[in-house]
């Protein structure tokens, strides 16, 4: 075992687990950006224009925002890294300093001190946990929003990673999102054209299955044996787990954050292709659907597969994908309205009292389509910017259409999950094939 009391502070966790701290650090956010925006009319008065205001304003934000999330791990941190993948929607003139601070969100997160981490080692495998591994690296190697990350080597020999969870992550976890949901409207500036409020539910409803790594392990197993022996797919088999301790195998890879950085152009369209085609083969083959879409949680192998951990939140999907969203994503593209609204009615996704025009709904839903128009398409943030202005403009005809339109709770997930993929699609700049990979696994679609 790993000696590496001199690299790591010996203290009990930096997490703050008591609510009321938690509630300081969460209401630190609104008004350190209410301050600033009172700064900044202070400069706009001194001749500084808007657009540097706004610019330097939107630095700050993010510095904070993401600062706080990361240090107080839990439902925060949970939350931060949902956000990450809607960066492409922020405009270019803003979004370097969110970025940066997205970079940043893991690696702020304080680890916990090594002899915490070795009680609830103990505590979760047993008293001679120790055994079990013939050497564990104390210094975490990566920072999870209710668990950190060690390497070890399992005792036959097999490099594996141990995801152990915080003391007082229910708790923490459950702070946080009760705070965060009083600040959604705060939060909705950062993500323009995506509903906050309503993620922020969902993440609430998840919580459970996220704090219990035996069912994370047996999600992952569902996988594993979906894609076992794929030749583009690696799923990491479960070694061991326990309530809030999972053993799996250790890949090694090229994180999709870093091909995000400075990937090349063929390794960007390739992590686009997988990644797609992951996301709607998963409902097909393993009946389930991952759920938690952001670029920590997929890699690229060096034989060029791709990687998928982190298997703590699944849309449950028995029946796969229903085919409504296939016919409804057909019907847009082919420009058939009053079959698409009637549709739509019929499956709840217009709100019975609605006053709406086929037409109208159709100019709101065909330029999402547009990736499916023709053989391939290329991704982008300008992309992401323009649908995200489009719906977000409290001005323009899609805002009404939008507002008016409904979506039934059981579709949430599935539509959280393909908006996320679709904004790391965009982060990735990759050109895929997407319609081939919708006709070939879409429910609904190629009819």
């Amino acid at each position: 075992m790993t000696d590496s009391r001199d690299r790591t502070d010996d203290r009990e966790t930096a997490m703050p687990r008591k609510g009321a701290a938690r509630t300081a650090k969460l209401a630190s956010l609104p008004l350190g950006i209410a301050g600033r925006a009172v700064g900044g009319w202070g400069r706009r008065l001194t001749g500084q224009s808007a657009e540097e205001v706004s610019a330097t304003l939107s630095a700050k934000a993010a510095e904070q925002l993401f600062e706080v999330l990361g240090t107080l791990k839990g439902g925060a941190m949970k939350f931060g890294q949902a956000l990450s993948v809607f960066e492409a929607a922020v405009p270019d003139e803003m979004a370097a300093p969110y970025r940066e601070a997205l970079t940043k969100l893991q690696a702020a997160a304080p680890p916990m001190a090594i002899r915490q981490t070795h009680r609830v080692l103990a505590e979760q495998l047993g008293r001679s946990w120790a055994d079990r591994f013939k050497e564990f690296d104390d210094v975490p190697a990566a920072a999870a929003s209710i668990g950190q990350v060690h390497r070890a080597t399992w005792h036959d020999g097999r490099e594996v990673a141990v995801k152990v969870q915080y003391p007082g992550a229910d708790e923490a976890l459950r702070s946080d999102l009760r705070q965060l949901q009083r600040f959604s409207r705060l939060f909705q500036a950062f993500v323009p054209g995506t509903e906050v409020k309503p993620l922020l539910a969902e993440l609430s409803e998840r919580m459970n299955e996220e704090l219990d790594y035996q069912a994370e392990a047996q999600n992952q197993r569902a996988f594993v044996k979906a894609f076992e022996d794929d030749p583009e797919f690696l799923i990491p088999r479960v070694v061991a787990s326990a309530p809030k301790v999972i053993v799996t195998e250790w890949v090694t890879g090229t994180p999709l954050s870093k091909i995000i950085a400075d990937g090349d152009r063929d390794t960007r369209d390739r992590a686009g292709r997988l990644l797609t085609t992951f996301h709607y083969s998963s409902p097909v083959r393993a009946h389930l659907l991952h759920s938690d879409p952001h670029p920590g949680n997929f890699m690229l192998t060096d034989d060029g597969r791709l990687c998928v951990i982190d298997f703590g939140g699944v849309a449950r999907l028995p029946e796969g994908i229903p085919p409504h969203f296939g016919e409804m994503t057909r019907l847009a593209l082919d420009g058939r309205s009053g079959e698409l609204m009637e549709l739509l009615r019929k499956s709840g996704f217009v709100r019975r009292d609605a006053d709406l025009r086929a037409e109208d709904v159709l100019a709101y839903l065909a330029p999402f389509t547009e990736p499916l128009a023709g053989e391939t398409f290329h991704f982008t943030r300008r992309w992401m910017q323009r649908q995200a202005g489009r719906v977000g403009d409290t001005r323009g005809p899609d805002f009404r259409v939008g507002r008016s339109l409904n979506l039934p709770p059981e579709y949430l997930m599935i539509h959280r999950v393909t908006a996320g993929s679709t904004g790391i699609l965009c982060q990735l700049d990759a050109e895929i094939p997407a319609r081939a990979i919708v006709e070939q696994w879409q429910p609904g679609f190629a009819s």
